[in-house]
């Protein structure tokens, strides 16, 4: 079966900034923020300070993983050069997505840079607040003025909007909000990641949510679904249930499966995080398909 992963990130080095400070490498695959805290963030197999292009392309043949989409966030900190870099030389294995601060004094011309010079035909905002927008500025709504010209400037350059909106519970997930947002821009491709970030018990809250945001122009990925769903392990049988509900809810052709590698491999191998799609049980194998590759084909490499 075909694969394309359409969530993992490339750093040149882990200069994050996040809701307990600074976020650096400090060897051995491990960082620490300024709070001290420090925990595993990349696999051996992936690196000790940064996770090239090469190494994300190793993990990728040695699965039959086909492509991949590359994303941004606060985490490892801003990779747009870097990002940028990978896709031309990798053009046929990778597609890219930029960010930006909106409150950054010369945000426009950040803005021109990236998406009118480098070219770039996707935006990933993270505004979560455990390491996106709202973990290093106040509060914004997703409806909001400044949301609304980060979309109104997407929307006018004709780019697939990815947005991580944290976790339930968390000042940033703003789905009533979100909805709102996204039925402005109905010509706009919006693309949700990690399935709204449900936790174990939050079965009924996923699927109220997700009948808000069953949109023509809205897709989910399914990245690090699995890793919410704790003590959980392979075959992750909650998150699989959530996969199933989501596909009733929103279609299956609306679903992406993704990994969140690098870091994600710290919890569990890239094997488990295909077959947790690949044999789930309760997903015909048309739904499979389109979840593993064609719904991403589609959408991130219509030309290839």
């Amino acid at each position: 079966m075909k694969i394309i992963d359409a969530h993992a990130h490339v750093v040149q080095c882990i200069a994050g900034t996040c809701s307990h400070g600074e976020l650096r490498a400090c060897g051995g695959g491990r960082a620490a923020y300024a709070t001290g805290q420090s925990f595993q963030m990349l696999p051996p197999e992936i690196g000790e300070y940064d996770a090239t292009p090469q190494a994300l392309l190793k993990v990728m043949d040695s699965h039959d993983v086909e492509k991949a989409v590359l994303l941004q966030g606060n985490f490892f900190g801003f990779q747009n050069l870097y990002t940028y870099e990978a896709v031309k030389a990798y053009p046929d294995r990778f597609a890219g997505a930029a960010t930006y601060d909106p409150f950054s004094a010369q945000a426009e011309g950040v803005r021109t840079h990236l998406f009118d010079e480098l070219g770039f035909k996707i935006i990933k905002m993270e505004v979560s607040s455990g390491s996106g927008l709202m973990a290093n500025h106040p509060p914004v709504e997703l409806d909001g003025e400044v949301m609304q010209d980060v979309y109104s400037h997407a929307a006018k350059r004709g780019l697939t909007f990815i947005i991580d909106i944290g976790k339930p519970r968390s000042v940033s997930w703003q789905v009533d909000a979100l909805s709102r947002a996204v039925a402005r821009y109905p010509e706009m491709k919006f693309v949700v990641c990690h399935l709204l970030s449900p936790q174990r018990e939050d079965g009924e809250l996923l699927r109220q949510s997700l009948q808000k945001l069953a949109m023509p122009n809205v897709w989910f990925d399914l990245a690090a679904l699995c890793l919410n769903s704790k003590p959980e392990t392979f075959p992750y049988p909650t998150p699989r249930e959530y996969v199933r509900a989501a596909a009733d809810i929103v279609g299956a052709e609306r679903l992406l499966w993704g990994s969140d590698m690098p870091s994600a491999m710290t919890q569990d191998s890239y094997q488990h995080f295909i077959d947790f799609i690949a044999l789930h049980p309760g997903l015909s194998e048309q739904e499979k398909e389109q979840i593993l590759y064609s719904n991403a084909k589609a959408l991130f490499f219509p030309e290839n």
